[in-house]
């Protein structure tokens, strides 16, 4: 039974499950190597920061979308309010995340597969789509159920898995008091475009808008999910930082933040196989959380632009123009991806920094825009989530032009 777009009393647990679930994906076992340039104290600036805009940014969207009906997303609003030519750039880049995120999930899920059964890969990633996609089509409240599950299970996993490195934790080490006179700072620019990402939940904005037919309970969803995933990147930085120390970061960093370098690196503290173990436990429930949570994004997203209903047929009709093209991107290429989501981060900046920050301004034009939920901050708030917005896509084609420092950690401290 598809539900109706409000549902009777939704949980906010239920809400933030849905924002974690997106932003905590496998991609945080690549956040030690991004930031061990920066190390603990930049790093962790760094992340409190991107958690803070990202976080307001998200309140924008909301801010801009009370004009509108329920059911409406960013194609409805970003036209209305900022015109057709700005909407079609919105567009691309929203579709352009959404589609890489779910090409990546479904290629990975069948890896995974694989591996736990020996199964082909690919028809392996056609079970995971026929099955969790069903999810999304169902209802945000199916969605929203399996994510409090994913959820739980990624936390008691995580913390079984940083356990012994938290019981560890060297100060001198974390806070690299070795290297006296090291410079840390320059080092945060090239994690940013990281940290961006992983606090990515805005396709989830306008589902959880009409999930909860009221902006402020959304807005407290919103804020519950990005502090547990701060909460989860923090534990994990400061548990790997607290043990290796920075001058030892060289390998893993050559090897792109592979996670079996960094458990190698760190052998002499966990018992390798069993955190290896448990990791891939995590990165699995990471990988379907994020799975379904930008699935049920894209999904509202493409029923608002294509002003399909919200009926059985409607639904179906948008469930095959969500995941089908991903599917059938994975079985022909399936590791496309991995050039496309090098330019993810920088229009991933776009949609969640700068056309929120522009929305929300043009929303305060209109009349009545200064009434009902206003995300805080005033034009101070909007000019940080522009600039913010602009600086990290800046910095990500710095990072790919190699323009940005890179710490070549090896037998010394830098």
């Amino acid at each position: 039974m598809v539900q109706p777009t409000r549902d009777r009393n939704p949980s906010l647990v239920g809400g933030s499950s849905i924002v974690a679930g997106v932003c905590v994906g496998a991609g945080m076992l690549g956040l030690p190597s991004s930031g061990a340039g920066a190390w603990t104290l930049w790093s962790s600036l760094a992340l409190i920061l991107t958690m803070s805009v990202m976080t307001l940014s998200g309140w924008m969207l909301l801010e801009a979308f009370k004009h509108y009906d329920l059911r409406a997303s960013f194609n409805t609003v970003t036209r209305s309010l900022l015109g057709a030519k700005v909407n079609i750039l919105s567009n691309l880049m929203v579709y352009f995340v959404g589609g890489i995120l779910l090409y990546a999930y479904i290629t990975s899920s069948g890896l995974i597969i694989h591996d736990l059964t020996g199964a082909n890969s690919k028809l392996a990633s056609v079970a995971f789509v026929a099955v969790f996609s069903l999810v999304v089509w169902h209802s945000t409240r199916a969605v929203d159920r399996l994510s409090v599950v994913l959820v739980t299970f990624m936390v008691l996993s995580f913390v079984l898995g940083i356990s012994g490195l938290a019981a560890r934790i060297d100060l001198g080490v974390l806070f690299d008091t070795s290297n006296v006179g090291g410079h840390y700072a320059p080092y945060a620019l090239a994690l940013l475009p990281v940290a961006l990402t992983s606090f990515g939940y805005h396709h989830s904005v306008a589902s959880l808008r009409a999930y909860y037919g009221d902006e402020r309970k959304a807005q407290k969803a919103i804020l519950g999910g990005t502090l547990i995933a701060l909460m989860l990147y923090m534990a994990w930085l400061i548990s790997i930082f607290g043990n290796l120390p920075r001058a030892d970061f060289g390998p893993v960093v050559a090897r792109g933040g592979d996670v079996n370098a960094l458990l190698a690196a760190l052998s002499f503290a966990i018992d390798t196989e069993q955190v290896a173990n448990i990791i891939s436990a995590f990165s699995a429930a990471a990988i379907l959380s994020s799975f379904v949570g930008v699935g049920l994004g894209t999904f509202d997203f493409m029923a608002d632009l294509l002003g399909f209903r919200n009926d059985r047929k409607g639904r179906t009709r948008t469930w095959a123009l969500t995941f089908i093209p991903p599917l059938l991107l994975s079985l022909l290429a399936p590791f496309g991806f991995v050039l496309a989501i090098g330019y993810a981060g920088a229009a991933a900046a776009v949609w969640t920094c700068i056309i929120p920050a522009l929305l929300a301004r043009k929303s305060r034009m209109l009349k009545g825009g200064r009434s009902g939920f206003m995300a805080p901050g005033g034009q101070a708030g909007i000019l940080l989530v522009l600039v913010f917005g602009v600086l990290t896509v800046v910095f990500h084609f710095l990072g790919l032009a190699g323009v940005l420092p890179v710490a070549e950690l090896g037998g010394r401290a830098q």
